[in-house]
């Protein structure tokens, strides 16, 4: 979607030029009709001629383009999939191996980029070669027709031919662009007219309702091709509010499925589903923001501290905060690398309680938890701190059950069993089944642990005797190093720092480095001189039509006129040629260079230390991989052929203009440095 976005955005930008192109070519041929009459149709000819010979190559462009993209898709999802599990290689010392995965993928890339890159350069052949053609088939047409060629028409005519020029050259990259705004305009429409999820799936209670929840006949699957066996089968239950509602199952049972339905994430084949007030949800995998840990928790609301400190405590994060050196206001990395489990599900455990919602959705919340810990939260969070709040939680944890209001348990999508804890807790049933496999699990780990039992005891007991002046020894380190830990905090910094930008000019040294990348800066000076050839050869042609071409009809002219049209069309042929060669080996030039660069960067990638990807989200590694990689593979070949090009063609135009009036120097110097300073 990024990318059709993009190209729709493009299109935008020259959406005018689908009346200018049009309207600049037909000035352009009055023009030429009212200076060199029926000749003019010649023109017409070769315009229309030249612009259908460049479609053949736009669709080349085009379906290249659409490979390089393919392949550079490719290259990025192994890219993204590697960095999420880059401690993985890490640990196994693969890095190497899956380097070389990168860069078989990256050569692949680099084939379609060079076959990219010289389709380029031949439409860049075409875009200098289309005014010579059309300038000689119009000059050709006039000794035909017997029409005279005077000065003042040759030049009018040039210049026209100019402006042509960019018509020829834009018009098939206007409809190369509507053809892929199209194309991504129609995947947009389609991704937009997707089927929703119903609406109206939920009814709305009443403020006033005692009910927060009920569900009646409800039958719910993931997707409407599967209506035929529903995830959900046969639901039934209502809660009200206050109530504390523990689901429990088997894995796989849909238990989480359930609170989904209630969120209103699955498809409604039958049944009502009713609630009242509004919903806070805590995932089974806990989601964090890679941000602050207090924005983590206010989750976009507006800060009270009231609420926030109880909220702290009720999640036992008080202490996890204080040992953090920047407390609550430490970064959090990328999926919350410098956390813990434990941490993670208890940040978003307080994001959900400070949202003061009415009815909490709280999918396994203990799972990551120790068993003091999750005792805790249990007992703080759901029989506390939301002792007035309607709460429906899952959990395979069956110690965490007893005190539920209500208990649902479920197997296959269905509940099979549902009241309190002693009612349903009889022979035979499902319930009595998982809390007997809980049991059973729990003895074999308590056997298990016997021999290491009196070692433990006995560490206990020692802790116990030394955790008082432990304690006391603690405190009074913390009175001696308390100067010192401030004077540490000082220079400690954040995991994730802000990305650092270079701002001001960019140094001579850095185009430097560039330009010297690929061979070491050898077609440097070639590439300038097929440009300063080039242009010599553009004046060259100019300047020998003009001043062999009689100022009047009354004049004859010196040079026998088709020497005329031969000598100009071939030193501007030249011209295109040399203009091919400068852009074949700025190609080159930037292909390698990019090559390079990319071999380089992802060298120090993949051996950087595991502390610089906790401490660098990975989006900012796959930009330089994505959009910079994209700008030097494209974008900076294009501008330093341009600065090299208009750079020397500026050059020439001073000279020329200099030549007719020296005086013209003494307005471009100060007009040159103006524009320098601008810069």
């Amino acid at each position: 979607m990024a990318i059709d976005v993009d190209k729709v955005s493009s299109f935008s930008e020259i959406l005018h030029d689908w009346w200018k192109v049009p309207l600049q070519v037909i000035l352009a041929l009055l023009i030429l009709y009212r200076n060199l009459g029926f000749a003019s149709l010649a023109t017409l000819v070769a315009t229309v001629l030249v612009m259908l010979a460049n479609f053949p190559l736009g669709k080349i462009q085009k379906r290249l383009q659409g490979k390089l993209m393919e392949s550079k898709d490719d290259r990025m999802k192994a890219t993204s999939e590697i960095l999420r599990n880059m401690k993985i290689l890490k640990l196994q010392g693969w890095e190497m191996k899956f380097l070389s995965k990168i860069v078989a993928l990256r050569e692949n890339e680099e084939g379609w980029l060079r076959k990219y890159t010289y389709a380029r350069t031949v439409g860049t052949f075409i875009f200098f070669l289309s005014p010579t053609v059309v300038a000689a088939v119009t000059f050709a047409a006039c000794i035909v027709v017997g029409i005279p060629l005077e000065s003042g028409k040759v030049l009018s005519a040039i210049a026209t031919f100019g402006m042509l020029r960019e018509a020829i050259f834009d018009l098939p990259h206007l409809i190369s662009m509507l053809a892929q705004a199209k194309v991504s305009l129609d995947r947009i429409s389609s991704f937009l007219r997707l089927e929703d999820l119903q609406p109206d799936m939920i009814i709305k209670l009443p403020s006033t309702s005692k009910v927060a929840v009920e569900i009646v006949n409800g039958n719910f699957s993931w997707d409407l091709s599967s209506s035929n066996t529903p995830t959900l089968k046969d639901v039934n239950f209502h809660v009200f509010r206050g109530m504390k509602v523990g689901v429990c199952g088997t894995v796989g049972s849909g238990k989480s499925s359930l609170l989904s339905c209630i969120l209103g994430e699955m498809v409604k084949l039958s049944g009502d589903i009713k609630l009242c007030g509004t919903k806070a949800y805590v995932s089974q995998s806990p989601w964090i923001q890679s941000g602050k840990i207090e924005e983590n928790i206010l989750f976009g609301k507006v800060m009270d501290r009231e609420r926030y400190e109880r909220v702290i405590e009720a999640c036992s994060l008080r202490r996890d905060i204080d040992m953090l050196p920047f407390g609550d206001q430490t970064i959090i990395g990328e999926r919350g690398i410098n956390l813990s489990g434990g941490q993670k599900q208890r940040i978003q455990i307080a994001r959900a309680l400070y949202q003061d919602a009415d009815l909490y959705l709280l999918d396994d919340p203990f799972s990551a938890l120790d068993a003091h810990t999750g005792m805790h939260v249990y007992k703080e969070c759901l029989h506390m701190f939301l002792d007035s709040k309607t709460v429906i939680y899952t959990t395979n944890q069956v110690e965490f059950l007893p005190s539920a209001d209500l208990i649902m348990v479920l197997k296959d999508g269905r509940i099979t069993q549902s009241g309190k804890y002693n009612e349903i807790l009889t022979p035979g049933t499902d319930f009595m089944e998982l809390v007997g496999a809980h049991k059973k699990a729990l003895l074999i780990h308590r056997n298990s642990s016997a021999e290491t039992g009196a070692l433990a005891s006995e560490t206990v007991e020692k802790f116990d005797q030394e955790k008082g002046n432990a304690e006391e020894d603690k405190k009074q380190m913390c009175r001696n190093t308390s100067t010192i830990d401030e004077e540490l905090l000082e220079n400690q910094a954040q995991l994730v720092q802000d990305e650092e930008r270079e701002k001001g000019r960019v140094g001579f040294k850095v185009y430097m480095n560039y330009i010297t990348t690929a061979y070491k800066g050898a077609l440097v000076p070639v590439i300038l001189l097929l440009q300063i050839v080039a242009q010599v050869l553009q004046i060259g042609s100019d300047y020998w039509i003009a001043s062999n071409t009689p100022v009047s009809k009354d004049v004859k002219s010196p040079i026998e006129s088709s020497t005329l049209i031969y000598i100009y069309a071939g030193l501007a042929l030249g011209s295109c040629i040399f203009v091919f060669g400068r852009a074949i080996s700025i190609g080159t030039v930037g292909y390698k260079t990019a090559t390079i660069l990319f071999k380089r960067m992802h060298m120090c990638i993949f051996r950087a230390p595991m502390s610089f990807f906790d401490a660098t989200p990975s989006g900012r590694i796959l930009n330089r991989a994505s959009s910079d990689q994209n700008a030097v593979d494209y974008e900076i070949p294009l501008t330093m052929g341009a600065l090299a090009m208009n750079g020397i063609r500026l050059v020439g135009v001073v000279v020329v203009m200099a030549h007719g009036g020296w005086q013209v120097i003494i307005i471009y110097i100060p007009v040159a440095g103006l524009c320098i300073w601008y810069q």
